[in-house]
């Protein structure tokens, strides 16, 4: 149905039972659970694809566990990725172990790296076969559509023209800058993170293997990752301090990166201007609620994490997983009750919290007291002298990592893909 006004562009309309805003990994995953239970929905990306560097591409036994409960790990695990069971790292110069997955009674004891655009065309392409599942790229949602009180879809624009979703229910999965969650009003708690992080790639040799995953040097931290024939790494500053550490100067910056890190004294050369260092501000928020009527946030547009652990990917992920499990069914039939959707809240909140809360501990006890270290020699908190010495332990901070606080199983309902 196409509706005009005078001085309007031309302006079609959809309906759907379920509109999902955004098509990262909460978005894409609930999209194809919900086509998987027969729900007629819909997934809005706004870019014409999911390739954007820098995203995070972790994912773990708990996601890993996901993929073969809904019978896609065969084809997943052959995507090209790199796999990582301990995490080791260089504190002031003491070697440290801080987590060993292999210690886990999981089937899939490995975080598994692999770029997050393949993640979501894997699951784009799996959800193929179900016809209630359409995916619109290059959509992006500007508005809400209201009917009093409660949310009754989506105002879009497309490369034909705006259209107007209407649907019984809208599933906000449009991230940490999230525009559904700015249009219903809903209130971010901000909690803080007192750092920032510089992303930015090196080139790998066939030849260069090192498993240190972690240093921390004084008033320094850096993340390296094995991507293949890369480096991926993530150079940790103070809260805010992007402007200075760019008025030092590009080679200043690098310079510490290969004092820290030799392995990259040749790749480091990837790294020619600003351009080639991507900022990403740390936050961690969340929403004391996550619904209006017809309307439910999950993933980063309800809980953004911060960069600790890598969790972000996976949390969104089992968001995805629980609010199948709760709503797939009632969706089929209308829109679940606001009382029904805030089940996902309630059901998601504490294991959000307690990730959060972990993350805090760790940036306060160890990341900040790194940062503002200046040159004072650093000591290896004792916690971290603990893991080290006693192997046993290391399995703790494993499963935190790998499969949460809570993770979630595939129960939702399926039916014969057409």
């Amino acid at each position: 149905m196409d509706a005009t006004s005078p001085g309007q562009p031309l302006s079609r309309a959809k309906r759907v039972r379920c509109c999902i805003v955004g098509g990262g990994p909460a978005g894409m995953m609930l999209g194809y659970l919900l086509g998987r239970a027969g729900v007629d929905v819909v997934v809005l990306e706004k870019h014409a694809d999911f390739f954007r560097d820098f995203r995070g591409d972790t994912v773990h036994p708990s996601t890993l566990q996901v993929m073969d409960e809904l019978g896609l790990i065969d084809g997943f695990l052959k995507l090209p990725h790199q796999r990582l069971q301990k995490m080791d790292g260089m504190f002031g110069g003491t070697p440290v172990r801080i987590a060993d997955l292999a210690r886990l009674d999981t089937k899939y004891p490995f975080i598994a790296f692999m770029p997050q655009w393949d993640f979501l065309n894997f699951l784009r392409e799996a959800g193929q076969r179900f016809t209630s599942l359409k995916v619109m790229m290059s959509t992006e949602a500007t508005d809400l559509i209201r009917r009093g009180d409660a949310i009754a879809g989506v105002r879009a624009n497309t490369p034909d023209g705006p259209i107007d979703i209407e649907a019984d229910l809208t599933i906000a999965c449009d991230g940490r800058h999230s525009t559904v969650r700015a249009r219903a009003g809903l209130v971010v708690e901000e909690i803080g993170a007192p750092m920032d992080v510089l992303w930015f790639r090196a080139a790998r040799k066939a030849n260069e293997t090192e498993n240190v995953f972690a240093r921390v040097e004084p008033g320094k931290m850096m993340i390296t990752f094995d991507r293949g024939d890369y480096w991926q790494c993530a150079y940790v500053i103070a809260k805010g301090q992007f402007e200075s550490v760019k008025a030092r100067g590009l080679q200043a910056l690098l310079d510490d990166i290969v004092r820290m890190a030799p392995i990259l004294k040749t790749g480091i050369a990837d790294v020619k201007s600003w351009d080639d260092v991507k900022l990403l501000t740390v936050a961690i928020n969340r929403l004391a609620r996550w619904t209006r009527p017809g309307l439910l946030c999950i993933g980063d547009a309800a809980h953004a994490m911060s960069p600790v652990g890598g969790v972000g990917v996976n949390l969104a992920v089992q968001d995805a997983v629980a609010t199948a499990n709760l709503l797939a069914a009632k969706i089929r039939i209308g829109c679940p009750s606001e009382e029904e959707l805030d089940a996902v809240r309630r059901r998601r909140e504490f294991p959000v919290k307690m990730t959060q809360r972990m993350q805090i501990v760790v940036q306060n006890n160890i990341i900040s007291g790194a940062l503002a270290s200046g040159n004072q020699p650093l000591k290896v908190p004792l916690v971290v002298r603990l893991l080290t010495a006693l192997p046993w332990l290391q399995g703790i901070p494993a499963r935190f990592i790998a499969l949460g606080v809570r993770p979630e199983h595939v129960h939702s309902p399926v039916v014969k893909a057409m």
